[in-house]
């Protein structure tokens, strides 16, 4: 579809509520998830990943059991096209929003000195922020976003006693690496079936594949690289921000990144040409890449690629150029 004629009255809601909706999409995550990883716990990292991947699957296929549509436009106007096509309930968004910032607010409360308080304040204006944005883009109802909110916070419930042994099970497990890869395949190849094509299938699989290929790089690094539980050796601790400290963050920062969407790149052209030559069609056939023979193991093998740059060659990388 295209997108509705609208004129700003407000720069600052505007500017606000669209810079608040990026926060629950993928460059938030591209980029957000593997700086954790790089510059403050692995130990972090690797549960919020993991809640991440479990919370937004969850929330991605409940949007196509329930197939409750987004709202009427008109009366609302649109700011967003892309996931117009997606159902409305619950607002993956908010599922993720809440469930990345709560688990990160509860993963460093007992490892680092911070008031609670501030943390829990910083934890809700985030969460709070993404969710009125996806009212404000006309993207989705108050009960989507609400909805959305509580099963993210039933499953931080359910899920936070069993956070040491699904992470322990992950790093040490031999089965760790074939089910890492095997699980979320059959979940991607089994997704519920619409009767028009949805991103919601793409956008499963591409978290799906980042969080299986950071999951093995994980179990690789327990098992070959220094042990995962001795956080002295992943960690920048941070007593004190000083301009040393700043320089190490950001070359981190921008060499991770630079690696991750390189990676992204390569992999992307090479599978979609591997693809295209094993199915007869041109790389620029959309219709062709959205097929469920294509468009899963295109996104998966891209994707789980990036996850593991991101968790096994960047941190050597950093090494290598002595920023660890």
């Amino acid at each position: 579809g295209s997108a509705q004629k609208y004129i700003v009255k407000n720069y600052f809601y505007y500017y606000l509520f669209k810079f608040s909706a990026a926060l629950g999409e993928e460059i938030f995550y591209i980029t957000f998830l593997p700086f954790i990883y790089w510059n403050v716990d692995y130990s972090v990292s690797r549960r919020m990943i993991i809640i991440w991947s479990i919370v937004m699957y969850i929330g991605q296929v409940s949007k196509d059991i329930l197939k409750w549509p987004r709202p009427l436009s008109p009366p609302v106007v649109k700011l967003e096209m892309r996931t117009d096509a997606e159902y409305g309930m619950p607002s993956t968004h908010a599922m993720a929003a809440t469930a990345i910032s709560f688990s990160f607010l509860i993963a460093t409360t007992n490892q680092y000195k911070y008031p609670f308080e501030l943390g829990l304040v910083a934890a809700f204006v985030f969460s709070t922020l993404v969710c009125l944005s996806r009212l404000y883009t006309g993207m989705h109802t108050v009960l989507d976003v609400i909805g959305g909110a509580l099963i993210s916070a039933v499953l931080l419930v359910l899920l936070y006693p069993a956070w040491d042994t699904i992470d322990h099970l992950l790093l040490t497990s031999p089965f760790c690496p074939l089910l890492s890869i095997v699980v979320p395949l059959v979940l991607c190849y089994n997704y519920p079936k619409l009767d028009y094509y949805s991103p919601t299938r793409g956008d499963t699989t591409t978290i799906l594949g980042a969080g299986a290929g950071a999951t093995v790089g994980f179990w690789l690094n327990n098992q070959y690289a220094a042990p995962a539980y001795t956080r002295e050796n992943f960690q920048l601790g941070y007593p004190l921000i000083t301009s040393k400290i700043a320089v190490v963050v950001l070359a981190r920062f921008f060499v991770g990144i630079f690696v991750v969407l390189l990676t992204r790149r390569l992999m992307k052209t090479v599978v979609l040409g591997m693809l295209g030559y094993r199915y007869k069609f041109p790389i620029g056939d959309l219709e062709a890449r959205r097929r469920l023979e294509v468009e899963v193991p295109y996104k998966f093998i891209t994707y789980s690629s990036v996850g593991f740059s991101a968790t096994v060659l960047v941190p050597l990388l950093h090494e290598l150029l002595g920023l660890m």
